[in-house]
């Protein structure tokens, strides 16, 4: 069950949101880790039409929770600026809930792994892209989180700007 916003004034909109998470470079995923504690780690991503895209090694502790349990949360930070005079941060966020499918499908992996590449490198060549592709095709996971609800905050002195 998804939580409407307690303090609603403060809420971004969808469009507000899903710019956060095309203009992001990294987030924090949250999952279900070695009970009883949960499991959170920044990564790099890509949005892309209501998914984000990550890469991940095979094995290690993110893997084996997603295996057991691919209901997550995805949260991108877009502005955290400190002010000391006043004890507070002037902040905006976006959070992305949804489930993480593990990409099996050759060209799935492929066209999300150039995504990925396209965001970080955008520079690079088509060949060089496909050469790193296929160097590391064997060693990459290739996950998608399919966003099933999206919501960001802003501090109310931001709201208050407007």
């Amino acid at each position: 069950m998804i939580r409407e916003m307690r303090r609603s004034a403060q809420q971004l909109s969808l469009d507000e949101c899903i710019a956060i998470l095309k203009s992001g470079t990294s987030g924090v995923l949250a999952l279900m880790g070695d009970e009883p504690y949960p499991y959170a780690l920044p990564l790099s991503y890509v949005y892309d039409e209501g998914r984000i895209f990550f890469h991940s090694a095979k094995t290690g502790h993110k893997i084996d929770a997603l295996r057991k349990k691919n209901e997550v949360s995805f949260c991108v930070i877009d502005q955290d600026e400190v002010i000391p005079e006043t004890y507070t941060t002037h902040f905006r966020s976006a959070i992305a809930f949804g489930r993480i499918r593990f990409l099996q499908d050759r060209t799935e992996r492929t066209l999300a792994l150039q995504k990925l590449i396209m965001k970080y490198a955008p520079d690079d060549t088509e060949e060089n892209r496909n050469r790193e592709i296929e160097k590391s095709w064997d060693s990459v996971c290739v996950l998608e989180m399919i966003v099933e609800h999206l919501t960001g905050k802003q501090a109310i002195e931001l709201v208050r700007k407007k």
